[in-house]
């Protein structure tokens, strides 16, 4: 066999090597919460969004507390942070005008659809604008706190109940209706404890038992949950079930956390930018 031959034959492998790499790539790229290690393979998978509202949200009652205004501006932040794992979107690069986090704009990465509403409508809305906006915008054009009213069109509309019905789906919540003296409202009680203790329980143990005192070592989904419950004002019913001592350290690790500088987080290897983006616009609101 010729030289010619021995290295068109190398040439042809070399390639093939390649797309498959190039597949492999894109296949991880896709891969969804769904696919994600987080324990038991038979456990229910639900997106960052679902998590935070199952936190949220009052066993028996169905409802999240009154008097808590900061959730819904952290739905919005788990959706930008959901899709960024997902590879649809991700930070522009640093520039030396722009180094900050909160001063780059959010790019897409991939129209491809995901499967879920919420995140496919926002998609379309990160994929429609010119110019494109930062992270911090976006939180608000998605909760609809803008004075352009021609922009208005951004804001994402019935956002919990429309998580609260994906959780009802997965047979998580069921679907009541209490009356508040005044007005009937729907409620979403929950039906599977199992799963929201066994969540509960992933995030107890991520700030004791397993406890890394390093958010670059920590599960990705894990740390992005943290800084989420922190921001909608839910972390408060994470801990409540421990002892004193223990409450008192999960707390105060919690707090040692979501205190980093994101800007100095974010520039780590193998760091998420999007959740320090997401944690440094809810430190400036």
């Amino acid at each position: 066999m010729t030289t010619l031959t021995h290295r068109a034959r190398r040439t042809e492998l070399s390639k093939n090597s390649e797309k498959k790499m190039e597949s492999e790539e894109d296949t991880n790229q896709e891969r969804s919460p769904e696919d994600e290690d987080s324990g038991d393979s038979k456990d229910i998978r639900l997106t960052l969004m679902e998590e935070v509202l199952l936190l949220g949200l009052k066993d028996k009652e169905g409802y999240t507390s009154f008097w808590n205004d900061c959730i819904s501006s952290g739905l919005r932040g788990g959706i930008l942070i959901e899709l960024a794992m997902r590879g649809r979107i991700y930070l522009e690069p640093p520039t030396m005008r722009k180094k900050r986090l909160l001063d780059r704009k959010v790019l897409l990465k991939s129209d491809s659809p995901t499967g879920d509403v919420l995140l496919d409508e926002t998609l379309k809305h990160i994929k429609a604008t010119e110019p494109t906006e930062t992270v911090q915008t976006w939180i608000e054009l998605l909760t609809g706190e803008t004075w352009n009213p021609f922009k208005l069109q951004y804001q994402l509309r019935n956002v919990r109940e429309r998580i609260a019905k994906n959780l009802v789906e997965k047979g998580i919540l069921t679907t009541e209706k209490q009356n508040f003296l005044l007005f009937d409202m729907t409620t979403h009680p929950v039906t599977n404890i199992t799963e929201k203790q066994r969540l509960v329980k992933k995030l107890q143990d991520s700030v004791l038992e397993r406890w890394v005192n390093d958010p670059q070592r920590m599960d990705k989904r894990t740390l992005a949950l943290l800084v989420l419950a922190h921001s909608s004002d839910v972390l408060e019913n994470v801990f409540s079930s421990l002892t004193d001592d223990k409450y008192d350290v999960a707390m105060n690790r919690a707090k040692d956390l979501v205190e980093l500088d994101p800007e100095v987080e974010g520039t780590k290897h193998s760091a998420t930018e999007m959740i320090w983006a997401v944690l440094a616009a809810f430190n400036k609101s």
